[in-house]
């Protein structure tokens, strides 16, 4: 993971090799999906765990019913108000196809989903060790809470 780069919502170049060591939740996250409430669980898990070596990483994706239209600055005005989010949040991107971000072609490749590795929806998590290996892929519909127990392993093992 350290390989990559991204922009963070404010616009700046965020080098992926500052979460080098720490448990990494990769998501791709959207503000106007059934899933979004799962911005309340997600910043529950970062304030839990960040202590002991956690970060939640979101990724705004507009791939998936045109769910996340907002710009960089709407997208995070509309997490901080509605669901208090305080984890690193990145610039709008694509999960798949010919723009797809670098980061998700290669999380996709590591941990490929029930029917093949393209990203079904938003909210899909990928969790990564401390040793840049990804640990496990979760469906949109996996709830952040039923998480916790794979991130405490994964923070144990360093």
């Amino acid at each position: 993971m350290s390989d990559f780069s991204a922009t963070t919502l404010e616009g700046a170049p965020q080098d992926l090799s500052a979460y080098a060591g720490q448990v990494v939740l990769v998501v791709n996250t959207a503000s106007e999906c059934g899933f979004t409430p799962q911005f309340e669980g997600l910043e529950k898990l970062w304030q839990d765990h960040r202590d002991q070596g956690l970060v939640v990483l979101g990724f705004p994706c507009n791939q998936f019913g045109g769910q996340e239209p907002g710009t960089a600055e709407e997208i995070g005005a509309f997490c901080q108000r509605n669901y208090g989010v305080t984890f690193p949040m990145f610039d709008k991107i694509d999960v798949n196809g010919d723009d797809a971000h670098p980061l998700f072609v290669w999380l996709r490749k590591e941990k490929g989903g029930l029917l093949g590795d393209s990203i079904k929806w938003n909210f899909t998590k990928f969790l990564v060790g401390r040793d840049g290996q990804v640990i496990k892929r979760y469906a949109p519909t996996a709830k952040p809470e039923s998480l916790a127990g794979d991130i405490e392993k994964a923070l144990a093992q360093g």
